[in-house]
């Protein structure tokens, strides 16, 4: 019974080994069936996972535009301003967003 049992795992031992040689993996001097592993995942994979990202970035922006912006509470450590920034008005930094970014008197009108 041993025997049998041995011998057929050697066949389906060998018989594996045979097919992975075969495969599309890159052997050394053999580059002909990567390539085409690679483009359909690109494809199939990739392509549909920029997607779901780009509906997920949607979908969330559209959720928080609707909310109302917080109430303006004046802390004593936020928003000080020692020194002017050295462009336009000086109280606004360089990526300031009126909608946003609260100036340190509160929010702009």
């Amino acid at each position: 019974m041993s025997a049998i049992l041995n011998h057929a795992i050697r066949r389906h031992v060998g018989a594996t080994a045979a097919r992975n040689m075969s495969g599309t993996a890159a052997v050394a001097g053999e580059h002909s069936g990567g390539y085409k592993v690679w483009k359909r995942l690109s494809f199939f994979v990739a392509v549909p996972a920029v997607g779901l990202c780009m509906l997920n970035a949607y979908l969330k922006h559209q959720e928080e535009h609707d909310k109302p912006r917080p109430e303006f509470i004046k802390y004593d450590y936020l928003r000080r301003r020692e020194k002017r920034f050295p462009w336009g008005e000086g109280n606004k930094s360089l990526f300031h967003n009126p909608h946003v970014n609260a100036l340190p008197d509160g929010y702009e009108h």
